[in-house]
């Protein structure tokens, strides 16, 4: 039995209700889109399915995040694991255990040459960077072995495996962009503590269509880590 300080409260259970959410939803898209979806009939749907999936996949990393922080379960690791664990293989065959090790780092070392997700340069040079520091050989061969199974499965149809490999790699665009680029590069304007973040200051419906307010948020985000993402605007008025 768990422990009474471990019970599910209201925030734990919207977090794990919009995490489950997030999973559902891009689950049931990519089914719809790769299964059932006619593109070339209805190029506009097809269209707003690639939109959809892309946000959606940003959605997959970040319940992934908020796993990692135990945000969605506090006081239930496996919970935590298990959420975050499914989201970061739908969203790219990513290990659990070496994102987790990765961002860790990052958090204890933000913004230094020891943090994993920094780089030099201007945007494109930092994020090949990015992207040689988390997409390995296991990725390679989980996503390599996925595209074979459609092909196998789908026959002619394979080619709509278009629909999960196109919004993961503008989701990790994305991601880049305003979770990781614009938060902690360096500029004129010096960070306001040793966390090397700072917000970008976006209004709340961008900021949550940009990268679930991990972005807009971002320097409150390292102040408290703990905080889930859809609390995170709480915590510039003190509320949280």
């Amino acid at each position: 039995m768990p422990q009474a300080s471990r019970r599910p409260d209201v925030t734990m259970m919207v977090s794990l209700t919009l995490a489950t959410a997030v999973i559902g939803t891009w689950v049931a898209l990519h089914i719809f889109a790769v299964w059932h979806l006619d593109a070339p009939a209805h190029p506009l749907l097809a269209i707003l399915c690639l939109v959809g999936l892309t946000w959606l996949s940003v959605g997959l990393f970040i319940v992934a995040h908020d796993a990692m922080h135990g945000a969605i379960a506090p006081g239930w690791p496996r919970v935590n694991a298990a959420l975050g664990g499914m989201a970061l293989m739908l969203y790219a065959g990513f290990s659990w255990r070496k994102i987790i090790l990765k961002h860790m780092a990052h958090h204890r070392l933000a913004g230094t040459e020891d943090d994993p997700d920094f780089g030099h340069g201007g945007p494109v040079r930092w994020y090949a960077g990015f992207v040689r520091t988390y997409f390995g050989w296991r990725e390679f061969w989980v996503l390599g072995s996925a595209v074979i199974l459609y092909a196998v499965v789908l026959g002619p149809r394979w080619p709509y495996v278009a629909f999960w490999a196109i919004p993961s790699i503008l989701a990790s665009i994305q991601l880049f962009i305003f979770g990781t680029w614009l938060p902690h590069r360096p500029a004129e304007d010096a960070f306001p503590d040793r966390h090397n973040a700072r917000s970008t200051r976006l209004n709340d419906p961008m900021s949550l269509l940009t990268c679930f307010h991990f972005g807009g948020y971002h320097h409150e985000h390292h102040l408290h880590p703990s905080v889930p993402w859809w609390r995170l605007p709480s915590t510039r008025n003190g509320k949280a």
